[in-house]
Order: C-alpha cells, then sequence, then structure tokens
C-alpha cells in the first residue's frame, strides 16, 4: 500500500499540535493554518493525517481495552497498569482512568482533523472528482470515530465543524445518541456515494464504498434495524469484489495486509519510522524475552480459559488465534495463554507491519446472517454463517430456529474475529452481555452486580471540570 497518507500524519499532528482544551479541538498556536490549506496537496496531507488518526493509542492503538477485556475475552495484564485496566475487566471503572480521556481525547483530535478537510477543501480549486471523493474519506473516516465514541460513552458531542477558536469547545454539550447516530449515517451514505469500490495499487488502504457500505450495515445491526442493515451488507456481497482467504492463517500475515477479505484496515508500516504496529509486542508474554517474539512482551490482553475451551475440538481458528503455553529460552516450558494473530517479527520495540482490521469480509457474512436470522429468515441466514465454517472445514450448522441461530452466530463471531476489538461491543449489542458475564462473574471476579450502566463508560472527569454546565456524567459514574 502506499505510506504517503501514514506518513502524513506526523506533519497534521505537527500542524494541529496545541495545549490541551475541551475535546482537544482547540486550534493551532504555532502555525497560521488559514494560510496552510492552499492547494491539492495540502488538503491531502491533511487527510492523510485524519488517517493517521485511527493509530491513536485512544482510538485503535489499544482499543482491546474497551472492546475486549470487558468481555469473557480477555483478562488484563497482572503488573504495570493492572489498576487501570483491571478497572474494565471487573467493572470498576474511575472516572479519572486514562484509558477513558484517551478514548475519548484521541476520539475527537482525529474528529477535528476530519472536520478540517471537510471545511477547507470548499475553497481550494482541484479536480472535482478528486475532491468529491476526499470529502467522502472524510466522512467515512468521522463517521468510524463517532461511531467509536457512541458505543463507549453513549451521548457525545456532536462536532461537524473545525473549531478554530478554544472557546467555542464550551458551546457543546452532549447530543443524544440518537442525534449522533442520525449523522453517522448521513455521514457514511454520502460517502458511499463518492467513494470508489477499490484504487490502484499506490492507494490501497483508503476507504471505499464496500467500507462505507459495511459500516453501515454494522450501524443499523447496532441500531436494531435488522432489514436496513440486511440490505445494506447484501450490496456489499453483491460488490462480487470481496472474498474469504482459504487459508485462515494467512490474514494474519502481514505480508497479506489489505487481501480481497480485507474491508478496512488501520495500516501500519514498520522500519522504525514511527509508523509500525505495537501489537505483536503488546501481546507476548511478559518477562518472555525474545522466546516468543524480539524485544519481549507486554502480556497485556491475555486470553481466557473461557475463551480457550469456546473452541470445537478441530477448529484450526484457535491454534492462529491464542497459545496456553511457550518454551522459554532455557528449554522450559511455561504455562501462559496470550494471543498469536499480531506476530509480524519488530524491527524495534513496538514497530511491526501488523494492521488492524476494523472490517473484514468474514465480518460482513456473519452480520448478514444476523440481520437475516432477526427478520424471521433463519434458513436463509444459514448458509452464511455455514460459509464461514466451511473456510476452516468445520461441519455445517444445520438448525434453522432463530434461538439456535442467533446463539450459533454469536459464537461463532466469538471464534472468528477473537481479538479484532469486536466481542463486547456484540455483547452488548445484542443484549447479552449482562447474562453472559453475570455467569461468569465469579470466575472474572466482577465486584458487583452489573446493569444496564455498565454498558457505556464514563465521561472523563477532566472534560465535566472544564464544562460542567454542558457536559454530565453518565448514570452509576
Amino acid at each position: 500500500m502506499k505510506t504517503t497518507y501514514i506518513l502524513a500524519g506526523l506533519l497534521a499532528l505537527t500542524l494541529t499540535a496545541c495545549k490541551e482544551k475541551f475535546l482537544n479541538l482547540a486550534p493551532v498556536s504555532a502555525v497560521n493554518t488559514s494560510s496552510y490549506y492552499q492547494t491539492q496537496s495540502d488538503i491531502l496531507t491533511a487527510l492523510n493525517g485524519a488517517y493517521g488518526a485511527l493509530q491513536f493509542g485512544g482510538q485503535y492503538g489499544q482499543l482491546y481495552v474497551v472492546a475486549e477485556i470487558p468481555s469473557d475475552d480477555t483478562t488484563p495484564v497482572l503488573s504495570g497498569s493492572v489498576t487501570d485496566q483491571d478497572e474494565f475487566d471487573k467493572f470498576y471503572v474511575r472516572t479519572t482512568n486514562p484509558f477513558i480521556l484517551a478514548r475519548w481525547s484521541d476520539g475527537y483530535r482525529g474528529i477535528y482533523r476530519c472536520n478540517t478537510v471537510v471545511d477547507r477543501i470548499a475553497g481550494i480549486t482541484m479536480d472535482e472528482t478528486l475532491k468529491k471523493r476526499i470529502v467522502g474519506e472524510a466522512k467515512f473516516l468521522r463517521a468510524l470515530m463517532y461511531f467509536n465514541l457512541v458505543r463507549v460513552f453513549g451521548d457525545v458531542p456532536l462536532v461537524l465543524t473545525e473549531i478554530t477558536d478554544p472557546l467555542q469547545g464550551y458551546e457543546y454539550g452532549r447530543a443524544p445518541v440518537a442525534d449522533v447516530y442520525a449523522q453517522i449515517i448521513k455521514d457514511l451514505s454520502e460517502a458511499e456515494a463518492a467513494l470508489p469500490t477499490s484504487y490502484g495499487v499506490a492507494e490501497v488502504g483508503r476507504a471505499t464504498s464496500g467500507a462505507a457500505k459495511s459500516l453501515l450495515g454494522k450501524v443499523y445491526l447496532t441500531q436494531k434495524r435488522y432489514a436496513d442493515a440486511a440490505a445494506k451488507l447484501k450490496e456489499v456481497i453483491d460488490l462480487g469484489i470481496y472474498a474469504l482467504l482459504p487459508n485462515y492463517a494467512d490474514l494474519f500475515v502481514a505480508a497479506n495486509k489489505n487481501s480481497k477479505e480485507s474491508v478496512f484496515e488501520v495500516q501500519y508500516k514498520k522500519g522504525n519510522i514511527g509508523e509500525g504496529s505495537s501489537f505483536a509486542n503488546t501481546y507476548a508474554p511478559e518477562n518472555s524475552g525474545n522466546a516468543v517474539i524480539a524485544f519481549g512482551g507486554g502480556g497485556n490482553n491475555r486470553p481466557t480459559p473461557d475463551l480457550a475451551n469456546s473452541y470445537e475440538a478441530n477448529d484450526p481458528r484457535k491454534n492462529v488465534s491464542l497459545a496456553t503455553s511457550y518454551v522459554n529460552s532455557s528449554g522450559a516450558k511455561i504455562d501462559y495463554f496470550y494471543i498469536k494473530k499480531y506476530a509480524d517479527p519488530p524491527v524495534v520495540n513496538g514497530d511491526s507491519g501488523d494492521n488492524w482490521y476494523v472490517l473484514r469480509y468474514a465480518d460482513v457474512l456473519l452480520m448478514y446472517a444476523e440481520a437475516l436470522n432477526e427478520t424471521g429468515k433463519p434458513t436463509e441466514a444459514l448458509p452464511y454463517l455455514n460459509q464461514v465454517r466451511k473456510r476452516v472445514g468445520l461441519t455445517d450448522k444445520t438448525s434453522t430456529t432463530q434461538a439456535d441461530l442467533r446463539l450459533a452466530i454469536e459464537q461463532e463471531r466469538r471464534v472468528e474475529l477473537a481479538f479484532e476489538g469486536h466481542r463486547w461491543f456484540d455483547l452488548v449489542r445484542t443484549g447479552r452481555a449482562l447474562p453472559v458475564l453475570q455467569a461468569k462473574a465469579t470466575a472474572i471476579g466482577i465486584k458487583t452486580a452489573l446493569t444496564e450502566n455498565n454498558l457505556i463508560f464514563p465521561i472523563p472527569q477532566s472534560q465535566i471540570d472544564i464544562n460542567a454546565t454542558k457536559i454530565k456524567q453518565n448514570p452509576g459514574y
């Protein structure tokens, strides 16, 4: 893929750097941006910076903290930031938790970059076709960032224009979830109409119409608009440009990034240039030296025995996805659960070439099966579930009762998409988070009985302190 939009993110970060203010959307203090965004090259640099924002820790760099640790799939490391991550595992999250602040601030930093592109491009003389495509890309990214915010926090400020004065930030209170979703749908609908189905080799990795349709299908599914989700996801399937890779393991080989199964990925590039991914080192066992990965591991996001035991006996995805032990440098077997999916050899610590899947075709097929099943069409849904199972050599599911298929799809998503940031949001979306986790509360160590309040996380205390008249805390925190 072309790496210019990744590298340009560093420039865009420099151009938007400033003292932290409300929503982290204060204007540039050191650079006169009014004179910067003048050419096609300028706006492409700004767009590349919006893509680059997806790498932030509070976006996809540490997505696992809010998307996997709260579920029954993973548990936090037992040293280092144990308290901060353990709060998500056992549901006693403080309003001052640094991962909460990062999720909020990095989300809005990215949205600021998207808004800048949308606002500034109108005044630039350039190719009109490219202009429409750039706006479509920025709106796709903005929709994705808002989708990730609204699923974590519920009501959030809906900022759709570039903030040019720090005082403007104080005008924004929390918009209702319904309004946020309405804007997400609007952005994605406009994006899918403006974006191409594919790019040339030099620009692979940018948002496509298929990515916009797929994300829109997921948004509809989250809203329980099942007929709309089914229709939109069928459009993705009918494009005929996506397919499952024959070998599941090939999905997690860095050389196969942006394959025919990929719908949208966060792009990384190793080489000690500040654009590598840290997943391989983050997830490898702590104190393992170079036995599992060069430069060792942090032991974060450890798979649970519950997840390991949930795989069918002959499912090859288990061995691709996780390990339960490793052999150390002395030749001794060490019992330790860890993630294997991200294992590209790093150049330096935290500098691997593993991308992060945001959307891939197996996800689309399983979402389509879910949408069909929820519209009362389990017989039609079954082949799409079984298409994913066939890829790994498992026997077909045969039950066509809605209740049975609902659980079969949930389980298939759990093992097919393990450690890709879906499990917690799947459980919340389907209304299964509370019963599933309460049944495992003792094993997990959950401190109190969970309620609907636990399905979203607290607003960062710093944001309430800054703007107490407009920003109120979520119930239960």
